[in-house]
């Protein structure tokens, strides 16, 4: 071996290294609000970072999509909610109550009525069924629960952390938050949905030391009962319809902003 061949491999494996120990060192952080068995794409965002914060210690909103979502009923888009005691904005939503009526039964049985005939349905509705009559008292509690019962049917990584539990920064809005939490959690690259763009700064997120992406999903069709596909239903409904092996492989089809 000569001297200079000898210097190569020294400089090619202390690269290899020093690639390794640097992909080590990334922390991918996302932070969203908690939903009720949300779409695909929130799930593609969990499934982009290596942790995500449930962020529900902020207001509650009204007619938004925290305790509702859309799944086919008879072959139409049908939005279904869970009620809550006295919605309210000025309310946050780990401290908003679920109203304990006959609501689960109800919801319980349009889903399994709407989708007996699905090809998952008996490895799903077990799922629906356990999250849906859980002993959650607020609409984070059982968002959470929906959430988190999906990513462990699909064996998915990401770790989970709420806002409520940690960080002390409630007091902070907005981009100070999320930079508040990035930094507690020492994370340097941190991925948001298509909407904070007009809300984010890249350059201010980069003083920082954080580098800020944004996650775009792709559309990924599936057979439904009919031959006309609808998007962006709720994550029951891709369930329903596709395996785990399946379902993951469309977790992958997002871009992200860099």
């Amino acid at each position: 071996m000569t001297p200079a061949t000898s210097n190569v491999e020294v400089l090619s494996k202390l690269y290899t290294v020093s690639t390794r120990q640097l992909v080590k060192s990334l922390m991918t952080l996302a932070v969203m609000q908690p939903y009720v068995f949300p779409y695909i794409g929130y799930f593609q965002l969990i499934h982009s970072a290596d942790k995500f914060v449930f962020l529900d210690d902020v207001s509650f909103i009204k007619q938004g999509w925290i305790n509702r979502n859309r799944i086919l009923v008879h072959g139409q888009v049908h939005t279904f909610s869970v009620p809550v005691v006295d919605a309210s904005s000025h309310r946050k939503i780990n401290q908003t109550k679920i109203l304990h009526t006959n609501w689960q039964n109800k919801l319980i049985q349009t889903v399994s009525q709407s989708y007996k005939r699905a090809p998952q349905y008996q490895e799903v509705m077990p799922l629906v069924e356990r999250v849906f009559t859980s002993r959650a008292v607020t609409i984070s509690e059982l968002a959470i629960e929906s959430v988190e019962s999906v990513c462990q049917y699909l064996s998915m990584s990401t770790s989970f952390a709420r806002s409520s539990a940690l960080y002390c920064d409630d007091h902070l809005r907005g981009q100070e938050r999320i930079l508040s939490i990035c930094i507690q959690e020492a994370a340097n690259v941190y991925v948001n949905a298509p909407g904070g763009r007009p809300l984010y700064s890249r350059e201010v997120f980069s003083e920082k030391g954080v580098d800020l992406r944004f996650i775009r999903t792709l559309t990924s069709e599936y057979r439904q009962f009919s031959e006309s596909f609808v998007n962006n239903l709720s994550m029951i409904d891709v369930l329903m319809f596709n395996d785990k092996v399946t379902t993951l492989s469309f977790l992958e089809r997002f871009e992200i902003d860099v």
